[in-house]
Protein backbone atom coordinates (compact mmCIF):
# COMPACT_ATOMS: atom_id res chain seq x y z
CA UNK A 1 0.00 0.00 0.00
CA UNK A 2 1.34 3.61 -1.18
CA UNK A 3 1.27 5.80 2.03
CA UNK A 4 1.03 9.65 0.93
CA UNK A 5 3.07 12.53 2.17
CA UNK A 6 -0.14 14.18 3.70
CA UNK A 7 -3.68 12.62 4.51
CA UNK A 8 -6.76 14.61 4.69
CA UNK A 9 -9.36 14.90 7.21
CA UNK A 10 -12.92 15.82 7.70
CA UNK A 11 -12.30 16.62 11.08
CA UNK A 12 -9.23 16.69 13.48
CA UNK A 13 -8.90 12.99 14.87
CA UNK A 14 -8.29 12.55 18.81
CA UNK A 15 -5.66 10.23 18.64
CA UNK A 16 -4.45 11.91 15.31
CA UNK A 17 -0.86 12.33 16.46
CA UNK A 18 -0.40 8.61 17.34
CA UNK A 19 -1.82 7.83 13.73
CA UNK A 20 0.35 10.47 11.94
CA UNK A 21 3.82 8.48 13.89
CA UNK A 22 2.83 5.35 12.97
CA UNK A 23 1.59 5.86 9.02
CA UNK A 24 5.70 7.55 9.03
CA UNK A 25 6.80 4.75 10.53
CA UNK A 26 5.25 2.31 8.04
CA UNK A 27 6.63 4.61 4.93
CA UNK A 28 9.48 5.58 6.66
CA UNK A 29 8.78 9.22 5.93
CA UNK A 30 7.18 11.76 7.52
CA UNK A 31 3.58 11.54 7.08
CA UNK A 32 0.73 14.53 8.20
CA UNK A 33 -2.71 13.92 8.94
CA UNK A 34 -4.31 17.83 7.78
CA UNK A 35 -8.08 19.33 8.76
CA UNK A 36 -8.19 21.84 5.99
CA UNK A 37 -9.02 24.94 6.60
CA UNK A 38 -8.22 26.40 2.95
CA UNK A 39 -11.10 26.24 0.84
CA UNK A 40 -9.58 24.09 -2.35
CA UNK A 41 -8.50 21.29 -0.02
CA UNK A 42 -11.46 21.60 2.32
CA UNK A 43 -13.86 21.58 -1.23
CA UNK A 44 -11.86 18.06 -1.76
CA UNK A 45 -12.43 16.88 1.54
CA UNK A 46 -16.44 17.74 1.59
CA UNK A 47 -16.46 16.04 -2.12
CA UNK A 48 -14.70 12.88 -0.82
CA UNK A 49 -17.30 12.75 1.47
CA UNK A 50 -20.30 13.20 -0.47
CA UNK A 51 -19.01 10.31 -2.95
CA UNK A 52 -18.46 8.19 0.02
CA UNK A 53 -22.06 9.06 1.05
CA UNK A 54 -23.33 8.35 -2.64
CA UNK A 55 -20.88 4.83 -2.32
CA UNK A 56 -23.12 4.04 0.89
CA UNK A 57 -26.28 4.64 -0.33
CA UNK A 58 -25.60 2.58 -3.67
CA UNK A 59 -24.57 -0.37 -1.62
CA UNK A 60 -27.73 0.06 0.97
CA UNK A 61 -29.37 -0.09 -2.40
CA UNK A 62 -27.97 -3.15 -3.95
CA UNK A 63 -28.21 -5.14 -0.80
CA UNK A 64 -32.05 -4.19 -0.34
CA UNK A 65 -32.67 -5.74 -4.04
CA UNK A 66 -30.18 -8.77 -3.74
CA UNK A 67 -32.63 -9.30 -0.50
CA UNK A 68 -35.76 -8.93 -2.31
CA UNK A 69 -34.68 -11.54 -5.37
CA UNK A 70 -33.22 -14.29 -3.01
CA UNK A 71 -36.77 -13.28 -1.04
CA UNK A 72 -38.67 -14.18 -4.58
CA UNK A 73 -36.75 -16.67 -5.62
CA UNK A 74 -37.37 -18.59 -1.99
CA UNK A 75 -40.86 -18.25 -2.94
CA UNK A 76 -41.21 -19.76 -6.17
CA UNK A 77 -38.67 -22.37 -5.57
CA UNK A 78 -40.28 -23.19 -2.15
CA UNK A 79 -36.71 -22.87 -0.38
CA UNK A 80 -36.55 -23.41 3.43
CA UNK A 81 -34.58 -20.50 3.74
CA UNK A 82 -32.60 -18.14 1.62
CA UNK A 83 -30.25 -19.26 -0.59
CA UNK A 84 -27.19 -17.71 0.36
CA UNK A 85 -24.52 -19.85 -2.40
CA UNK A 86 -26.06 -20.16 -6.08
CA UNK A 87 -24.20 -22.61 -8.63
CA UNK A 88 -25.05 -22.21 -12.19
CA UNK A 89 -23.21 -24.26 -15.06
CA UNK A 90 -23.41 -24.34 -18.43
CA UNK A 91 -21.31 -25.95 -21.47
CA UNK A 92 -19.50 -24.42 -24.50
CA UNK A 93 -18.22 -26.21 -27.61
CA UNK A 94 -18.45 -25.61 -31.31
CA UNK A 95 -20.37 -28.58 -32.65
CA UNK A 96 -18.42 -30.77 -29.68
CA UNK A 97 -14.85 -29.64 -30.49
CA UNK A 98 -12.79 -28.18 -27.07
CA UNK A 99 -15.88 -28.94 -25.10
CA UNK A 100 -15.50 -26.99 -21.44
CA UNK A 101 -18.06 -26.32 -19.06
CA UNK A 102 -17.96 -23.13 -16.58
CA UNK A 103 -19.06 -22.97 -12.55
CA UNK A 104 -20.25 -19.95 -11.72
CA UNK A 105 -21.08 -18.79 -7.80
CA UNK A 106 -23.42 -15.87 -6.22
CA UNK A 107 -23.04 -15.28 -2.71
CA UNK A 108 -26.29 -13.58 -1.57
CA UNK A 109 -26.79 -12.45 -4.59
CA UNK A 110 -23.45 -11.31 -5.88
CA UNK A 111 -21.53 -13.05 -8.59
CA UNK A 112 -18.38 -14.13 -6.29
CA UNK A 113 -15.48 -14.80 -9.31
CA UNK A 114 -12.52 -16.03 -6.48
CA UNK A 115 -15.36 -19.51 -6.28
CA UNK A 116 -15.44 -19.52 -10.24
CA UNK A 117 -14.55 -22.66 -11.94
CA UNK A 118 -13.51 -23.89 -15.17
CA UNK A 119 -13.67 -27.62 -16.75
CA UNK A 120 -12.51 -29.36 -19.61
CA UNK A 121 -14.65 -32.13 -21.13
CA UNK A 122 -13.10 -35.29 -20.38
CA UNK A 123 -15.51 -37.38 -22.29
CA UNK A 124 -13.71 -39.19 -25.16
CA UNK A 125 -17.39 -39.66 -27.14
CA UNK A 126 -17.37 -36.02 -26.57
CA UNK A 127 -15.50 -34.81 -29.61
CA UNK A 128 -15.23 -32.49 -32.91
CA UNK A 129 -18.20 -33.29 -34.77
CA UNK A 130 -20.14 -35.35 -32.06
CA UNK A 131 -21.60 -32.80 -29.24
CA UNK A 132 -23.60 -34.28 -25.85
CA UNK A 133 -24.36 -31.95 -23.54
CA UNK A 134 -25.99 -34.37 -21.36
CA UNK A 135 -22.64 -36.24 -21.06
CA UNK A 136 -20.95 -33.64 -20.68
CA UNK A 137 -23.12 -32.11 -17.72
CA UNK A 138 -23.55 -35.07 -15.76
CA UNK A 139 -19.38 -35.15 -16.29
CA UNK A 140 -19.03 -31.73 -14.48
CA UNK A 141 -21.32 -32.38 -11.75
CA UNK A 142 -20.01 -35.83 -10.91
CA UNK A 143 -16.89 -34.09 -10.71
CA UNK A 144 -18.13 -31.03 -8.72
CA UNK A 145 -19.84 -32.98 -5.95
CA UNK A 146 -17.57 -36.77 -5.97
CA UNK A 147 -16.06 -36.01 -2.93
CA UNK A 148 -19.21 -34.74 -1.27
CA UNK A 149 -20.74 -38.24 -2.04
CA UNK A 150 -17.85 -39.88 -0.32
CA UNK A 151 -18.50 -37.97 2.02
CA UNK A 152 -22.38 -38.98 1.98
CA UNK A 153 -21.33 -42.93 1.85
CA UNK A 154 -18.65 -42.30 4.95
CA UNK A 155 -21.62 -40.71 7.03
CA UNK A 156 -19.15 -37.62 7.78
CA UNK A 157 -21.23 -35.27 5.44
CA UNK A 158 -23.22 -32.37 6.84
CA UNK A 159 -24.70 -29.16 4.39
CA UNK A 160 -24.91 -26.85 7.06
CA UNK A 161 -20.85 -26.85 8.03
CA UNK A 162 -19.92 -27.30 4.59
CA UNK A 163 -18.85 -23.75 3.19
CA UNK A 164 -18.63 -24.87 -0.26
CA UNK A 165 -22.02 -26.70 -0.55
CA UNK A 166 -24.85 -24.76 -2.35
CA UNK A 167 -28.10 -23.88 -1.67
CA UNK A 168 -29.09 -24.06 -5.32
CA UNK A 169 -27.92 -25.50 -8.20
CA UNK A 170 -28.67 -24.07 -11.76
CA UNK A 171 -28.02 -25.65 -14.77
CA UNK A 172 -28.35 -24.05 -18.30
CA UNK A 173 -30.90 -25.83 -20.31
CA UNK A 174 -34.33 -27.60 -20.30
CA UNK A 175 -35.83 -31.02 -18.99
CA UNK A 176 -33.05 -33.15 -20.38
CA UNK A 177 -29.99 -31.81 -19.26
CA UNK A 178 -32.12 -31.00 -15.77
CA UNK A 179 -32.58 -35.11 -16.19
CA UNK A 180 -28.88 -35.73 -16.80
CA UNK A 181 -27.76 -33.69 -13.87
CA UNK A 182 -30.33 -35.50 -11.38
CA UNK A 183 -29.37 -38.78 -12.72
CA UNK A 184 -26.00 -38.02 -11.70
CA UNK A 185 -27.08 -36.92 -8.40
CA UNK A 186 -29.66 -39.86 -7.41
CA UNK A 187 -26.26 -42.16 -7.56
CA UNK A 188 -24.57 -40.57 -5.86
CA UNK A 189 -27.13 -40.13 -2.91
CA UNK A 190 -27.20 -36.64 -2.88
CA UNK A 191 -31.04 -35.59 -4.61
CA UNK A 192 -32.09 -35.22 -0.75
CA UNK A 193 -29.48 -32.86 -0.28
CA UNK A 194 -29.17 -30.53 -3.26
CA UNK A 195 -31.97 -28.70 -4.63
CA UNK A 196 -31.25 -27.97 -8.75
CA UNK A 197 -33.25 -26.36 -11.57
CA UNK A 198 -32.59 -25.87 -14.79
CA UNK A 199 -33.26 -22.56 -16.90
CA UNK A 200 -34.60 -23.02 -20.51
CA UNK A 201 -33.33 -20.45 -22.90
CA UNK A 202 -36.11 -20.24 -25.34
CA UNK A 203 -38.85 -19.51 -23.21
CA UNK A 204 -36.61 -18.63 -19.77
CA UNK A 205 -38.68 -21.24 -18.10
CA UNK A 206 -37.78 -22.95 -14.58
CA UNK A 207 -38.09 -26.83 -14.72
CA UNK A 208 -37.46 -28.54 -11.31
CA UNK A 209 -37.03 -32.37 -11.12
CA UNK A 210 -39.87 -34.65 -11.42
CA UNK A 211 -42.02 -31.81 -12.88
CA UNK A 212 -42.97 -32.21 -16.76
CA UNK A 213 -43.47 -28.47 -16.77
CA UNK A 214 -42.02 -25.85 -15.67
CA UNK A 215 -42.34 -23.76 -12.49
CA UNK A 216 -45.20 -20.91 -13.26
CA UNK A 217 -43.48 -17.83 -12.49
CA UNK A 218 -43.22 -13.99 -14.78
CA UNK A 219 -39.73 -13.95 -16.51
CA UNK A 220 -39.93 -10.21 -14.86
CA UNK A 221 -40.37 -11.78 -11.37
CA UNK A 222 -36.82 -10.46 -9.32
CA UNK A 223 -36.49 -14.14 -8.43
CA UNK A 224 -36.47 -14.89 -12.11
CA UNK A 225 -33.85 -12.14 -13.23
CA UNK A 226 -31.66 -13.20 -10.42
CA UNK A 227 -31.63 -16.83 -12.14
CA UNK A 228 -31.38 -15.22 -15.10
CA UNK A 229 -28.02 -13.21 -14.49
CA UNK A 230 -26.58 -16.41 -12.99
CA UNK A 231 -27.26 -18.11 -16.26
CA UNK A 232 -25.76 -15.31 -18.18
CA UNK A 233 -22.53 -15.33 -16.00
CA UNK A 234 -22.05 -18.83 -16.55
CA UNK A 235 -22.71 -18.73 -20.03
CA UNK A 236 -20.39 -15.56 -20.52
CA UNK A 237 -17.64 -17.04 -18.33
CA UNK A 238 -17.98 -20.70 -20.34
CA UNK A 239 -17.68 -18.90 -24.09
CA UNK A 240 -14.75 -16.78 -22.58
CA UNK A 241 -12.93 -20.32 -21.74
CA UNK A 242 -13.61 -21.88 -24.91
CA UNK A 243 -12.57 -19.60 -26.81
CA UNK A 244 -9.14 -19.36 -24.91
CA UNK A 245 -8.96 -23.38 -25.73
CA UNK A 246 -9.72 -23.38 -29.37
CA UNK A 247 -6.94 -20.05 -29.70
CA UNK A 248 -4.67 -22.24 -27.77
CA UNK A 249 -5.08 -25.47 -29.72
CA UNK A 250 -5.31 -23.55 -32.76
CA UNK A 251 -1.58 -21.78 -32.33
CA UNK A 252 -0.59 -25.12 -31.31
CA UNK A 253 -1.55 -27.19 -34.35
CA UNK A 254 1.54 -24.42 -36.12
CA UNK A 255 4.02 -26.26 -34.60
CA UNK A 256 2.73 -29.48 -36.28
CA UNK A 257 3.92 -27.77 -38.87
CA UNK A 258 7.50 -27.80 -38.56
CA UNK A 259 9.48 -30.71 -39.91
CA UNK A 260 11.44 -33.01 -37.29
CA UNK A 261 9.29 -31.71 -34.08
CA UNK A 262 7.13 -34.40 -33.09
CA UNK A 263 4.75 -34.31 -30.21
CA UNK A 264 7.55 -35.51 -27.06
CA UNK A 265 9.21 -32.35 -28.37
CA UNK A 266 6.07 -30.13 -28.89
CA UNK A 267 5.27 -31.06 -25.01
CA UNK A 268 8.93 -30.72 -23.69
CA UNK A 269 8.68 -27.11 -25.77
CA UNK A 270 5.28 -26.12 -24.16
CA UNK A 271 6.52 -27.01 -20.67
CA UNK A 272 9.68 -25.30 -20.91
CA UNK A 273 7.93 -21.66 -22.74
CA UNK A 274 4.58 -21.64 -21.63
CA UNK A 275 3.14 -20.50 -24.57
CA UNK A 276 3.34 -20.32 -28.37
CA UNK A 277 3.93 -16.68 -28.34
CA UNK A 278 7.06 -17.57 -25.63
CA UNK A 279 8.49 -19.85 -28.46
CA UNK A 280 8.17 -17.36 -31.22
CA UNK A 281 10.18 -15.02 -29.60
CA UNK A 282 12.46 -17.35 -28.44
CA UNK A 283 16.17 -17.17 -29.89
CA UNK A 284 17.73 -20.43 -31.48
CA UNK A 285 19.96 -20.48 -28.70
CA UNK A 286 17.21 -20.41 -26.05
CA UNK A 287 15.60 -23.08 -27.85
CA UNK A 288 17.96 -25.29 -27.26
CA UNK A 289 17.85 -25.03 -23.38
CA UNK A 290 14.86 -27.65 -24.29
CA UNK A 291 15.83 -31.32 -23.65
CA UNK A 292 15.63 -32.98 -27.48
CA UNK A 293 16.06 -29.84 -29.15
CA UNK A 294 19.87 -29.48 -30.57
CA UNK A 295 21.08 -26.64 -32.78
CA UNK A 296 19.59 -27.67 -36.08
CA UNK A 297 16.31 -27.91 -35.15
CA UNK A 298 16.35 -24.78 -33.00
CA UNK A 299 17.61 -22.70 -36.10
CA UNK A 300 14.79 -24.72 -37.92
CA UNK A 301 12.18 -23.91 -35.22
CA UNK A 302 13.67 -19.93 -35.09
CA UNK A 303 13.35 -19.61 -39.25
CA UNK A 304 10.03 -20.81 -39.08
CA UNK A 305 8.39 -17.91 -37.20
CA UNK A 306 11.40 -15.32 -38.46
CA UNK A 307 12.34 -16.18 -41.74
Amino acid sequence: MEIPSEVLVQHDLPEGELLANWLTEQRGRKVSLIAPQRQLKADLVAMVARNADRELERLQHQDERNLRDLSDLMDILDLPDLPHRIECYDISHVQGSDAVASQVVFLDGVPAKQHYRRYKIKNPEVRSGRSDDFASLAEVIGRRFRKTAQAVQAGTFAPESAEDFPDLVVIDGGKGQLSSVVAVLREYDLLEYVTVVSLAKQREEIFRPGESEPTIADPERPGVQLVRRARDEAHRFAVSFHRQQRTERMRRSRLDEIPGLGFQRQKELLAHFRSLDYIMQATPEQLTEVPGIGASLAQQIYDYFHV
